[in-house]
């Protein structure tokens, strides 16, 4: 197409709608051709009375399912910014050590929830707590649709369990809160202008040793007009951390735009709201019983050393689903 090159963003933009369209149409073709296949399978079990071929069907029909809700789901993901790579701030909230240790937690389950679905991570910054756990973490996650996804979970967690640091083995409460950002490339323009960026340097410390790290390699922004803040202390490098988190600092940006598109920042931007009870999107208990509740959704599980171990997606398609219908409270 004559020009089409022309406007390298715009060609971008395109290619990859265009290579979002054929991979929504390679896994319809691929769902079709699977239910052709258990047809079949189902009519031969039938005509040979054959248990084994009947029970090759039904376990083969239930994998069909799963996937054709995953494609559902797919559907729900139709923004722009669904499709983006995220960015996931994870902060302690109430709970002393014990809210340290679960926002450790919760950056183990977000990363294995990455592994899970084949997906890159990337540790943007890192702030390891005094006794035990973190203060707090920036994860970059790349994949298909990782912030459609990854979204769902914005908010505050809560964690309810028999606290490993208590000597008297009491029952103890933490929160930490989650924010998921789209993760913006160099063809999505968001208004950034140098003048209103005020940047800090500071020594990031390493662990290793008082001489690890020792330069003032770590680097803080702070946009002016809008207050947002963001650190970066993943490199030895200045540059390569000032590089990090100017990238950062657009993602939030751009978030902050989609917040007012939405009318839904107080939602959306759980930084915001307060890391303590009575604001928790989803509660994690342990003790005296095992469930895991989201509590904009009711989705629940019993299991929950499976759902911290990853397995978390179960709850973001109730999400997507519940948005979808409009049944998300504010």
């Amino acid at each position: 197409m004559p020009g089409f090159w022309e406007d390298q963003a715009r060609a971008q933009r395109v290619l990859r709608e265009k290579g979002g369209i054929e991979r929504v149409l390679r896994d319809y073709d691929a769902l079709v051709e699977k239910r052709d296949d258990i047809a079949t399978l189902i009519e031969m079990a039938e005509e040979m009375g054959d248990d084994e071929t009947a029970e090759e069907a039904s376990e083969n029909l239930e994998s069909l399912s799963d996937e054709v809700k995953s494609l559902e789901t797919r559907r729900l993901l139709s923004a722009e910014e669904d499709a983006m790579d995220a960015i996931v701030e994870i902060n302690a909230g109430a709970g002393g050590t014990d809210a340290a240790d679960w926002a450790e937690m919760l950056l183990r389950m977000y990363s294995r929830w990455a592994e899970r679905r084949g997906f890159a991570t990337e540790i943007l910054d890192h702030a390891p707590a005094e006794e035990a756990g973190i203060r707090s973490a920036t994860v970059a996650i790349r994949g298909d649709y990782a912030f459609g996804y990854l979204q769902a979970e914005s908010g505050v967690h809560r964690l309810v369990r028999i606290s490993p640091f208590d000597q008297n083995a009491r029952r103890h409460t933490a929160f930490a809160a989650v924010a998921a950002y789209p993760e913006i490339d160099d063809t999505i323009e968001v208004e950034l202008n140098p003048a209103d960026i005020e940047m800090e340097t500071m020594r990031a410390s390493g662990a290793g040793g008082q001489h690890v790290n020792t330069t003032d390699s770590a680097v803080r922004l702070r946009h002016l007009p809008t207050g947002l803040v963001v650190l970066c202390r993943a490199e030895r490098s200045q540059h390569k951390n000032r590089e990090k988190a100017m990238k950062m600092l657009r993602a939030k940006l751009y978030q902050l735009e989609l917040d007012k598109r939405l009318e839904a920042q107080a939602e959306i931007n759980a930084k915001k709201r307060k890391i303590d009870f009575g604001s928790q999107i989803r509660s994690y208990v342990m003790q005296p019983y095992q469930q895991v509740k989201d509590l904009r959704t009711s989705e629940t599980s019993g299991d929950v050393s499976s759902v911290l171990d990853g397995r978390i997606t179960q709850f973001m398609e109730s999400w997507l689903a519940a948005r979808a219908e409009g049944r998300l409270s504010d």
